[in-house]
């Protein structure tokens, strides 16, 4: 299993102003569903930033995103490992598959492949 890319989760209720002040850095939109939008380094695409207002299939908003190769076997590793599954593993009608996974300091953590 290798990691792809790591992404923060930044709730929000201020979205479009968000996007406004981290286009000042450089971010541009790559995808927009209404509840999350996720910014982009256009040199450097894996750098990203998602902002959302909540998590709208699930029963918390995660903390950060780690997308991996292997979705499947990251969630076999972690139930074999006994840490805490906080969402199931599920394909979502967006092009992903994912779950949540609770870290030992508490964080929500997204682990996501894309299908």
């Amino acid at each position: 299993m290798a990691v792809r890319r790591v992404v923060p989760n930044i709730r929000s209720e201020a979205a479009q102003e968000s996007r406004e002040f981290y286009g000042l850095l450089g971010f541009e939109e790559v995808m927009n569903h209404g509840w999350i939008m996720t910014l982009a380094s256009p040199t450097a695409p894996t750098a990203q930033i998602s902002i959302m207002t909540d998590d709208k299939t699930a029963p918390v908003t995660p903390d950060m995103s780690i997308e991996v190769d292997d979705v499947d076997a990251a969630y076999a590793t972690m139930r074999k490992n006994g840490a805490e599954i906080v969402h199931p593993l599920q394909d979502e009608s967006w092009g992903v598959r994912r779950f949540f996974v609770r870290d030992p300091s508490g964080r929500v953590v997204n682990v996501l492949g894309h299908r």
